[in-house]
């Protein structure tokens, strides 16, 4: 039986989120190592800033003095992650508003796009919107104006208690910056690497969620509604869970329930992985005549929503490109050949099996 506009909507929708998943830890790490680059010299220009300096030489005035310079430094690190950051997400919109268009236009039939033609979306429109629009609470300025605040507090509390502490210059700039030996993981600016990289994959989520909106706005002519779409693993959030399959109206109203659509896949809360799949109307809700469409294209448009299908059902299915893709080619070949299922692939932290447990589990994939 040939699959439904909708049925093949859902499984480009899902490959797609977890390439955008995918895409968004690859920025997150890049800020991160711009930040790491930029620490470097932070503790080098610390330590210049701070030799010479002796806590019995200083009031409570000279050393609020000394730290107004820390934060000096402290600015100059984050002004070329948060310009790199928007830099980045300005060309991913631009991706964004197109692979929806494409994607449209590849799978929904010719016959159905001459009466009903798809709107394109600027990348403008949706990167304007989308910075307009805050994220957990917060416009995307203002989050990179938080990270460099909070960051600068770690900072600013570890030279004064380091300072008034005695302590020597270069003790002072461990505390801060943490030692290469360690990965700098052991100073008190490491949680803002965290923090950085999680804001990070959310705000890559955010555009996506809002490239995907606008386009469905833009064309509600021949989109009716869309579907939560959770990827569910042992990360999965319980706002994410309670809601995938659920239908939705395309400014958020429940459809047939009655979970409230807060602000939606990508959007509900850091880090969300959600997606959600577009539905189409079928071709007598779009009120074309039966004569002008051929049997194939009213079969393929029947406005149905697709069936449930679990993530291993629907990578069970992909080609085997697509399975390379996600699973790694040594995964891909034993799924293929019916040496492991999707579900064993995996341990009971929901993480993948390690190339070692895989060769316990098929010895002769390994030969």
């Amino acid at each position: 039986m040939a699959r439904t506009v909708n049925d093949r909507l859902q499984d480009e929708t899902i490959a797609h989120g977890l390439y955008v998943s995918r895409y968004g830890t690859g920025v997150a790490r890049r800020m991160v190592a711009l930040l790491n680059k930029l620490d470097s010299e932070l503790a080098a220009k610390l330590m210049v800033f701070l030799d010479g300096k002796r806590a019995d030489t200083y009031s409570a005035r000279r050393l609020a003095s000394l730290l107004a310079g820390v934060r000096d430094l402290n600015q100059q690190a984050y002004e070329p992650v948060n310009t790199a950051l928007a830099r980045e997400l300005v060309r991913y919109v631009e991706y964004e508003t197109g692979y929806q268009l494409d994607l449209f236009s590849s799978i929904i039939p010719q016959q159905i796009l001459k009466h009903v033609p798809l709107q394109s979306i600027a990348p403008e429109q949706v990167y304007a919107g989308a910075v307009a629009q805050p994220f957990q609470g917060r416009l995307l300025k203002e989050w990179g104006k938080k990270l460099e605040t909070d960051r600068l507090d770690k900072i600013t509390n570890a030279v004064r208690s380091g300072f008034l502490q005695g302590e020597t210059v270069e003790q002072i700039v461990k505390r801060v910056a943490g030692t290469p030996q360690r990965n700098r993981e052991d100073g008190v600016i490491n949680t803002s690497r965290r923090d950085l990289a999680v804001v990070t994959r959310t705000a890559v989520n955010h555009m996506a969620a809002t490239a995907r909106q606008e386009f469905a706005q833009a064309n509600s002519d021949i989109v009716k509604a869309k579907q939560w779409s959770s990827t569910l693993d042992t990360h999965t959030s319980q706002w994410c869970i309670i809601r995938d399959r659920k239908l939705y109206t395309l400014d958020g109203k429940p459809l047939g329930h009655v979970v409230p659509y807060l602000r939606g896949p990508g959007k509900i809360h850091f880090c969300c992985r959600s997606s959600e799949i577009l539905i189409t109307k079928s071709w007598e809700e779009l009120q074309i005549p039966l004569g002008e469409l051929s049997n194939a294209t009213r079969a393929s448009m029947d406005g149905q929503v697709p069936a449930h299908t679990s993530y291993a059902e629907w990578l069970t299915r992909q080609p085997y490109a697509r399975q390379e893709q996600v699973l790694g080619v040594t995964r891909a070949m034993m799924l293929r050949d019916g040496k492991i299922t999707v579900p064993e692939m995996f341990n009971d932290a929901g993480e993948f099996l390690t190339l070692d447990e895989l060769r316990r589990v098929d010895a002769s994939a390994f030969g």
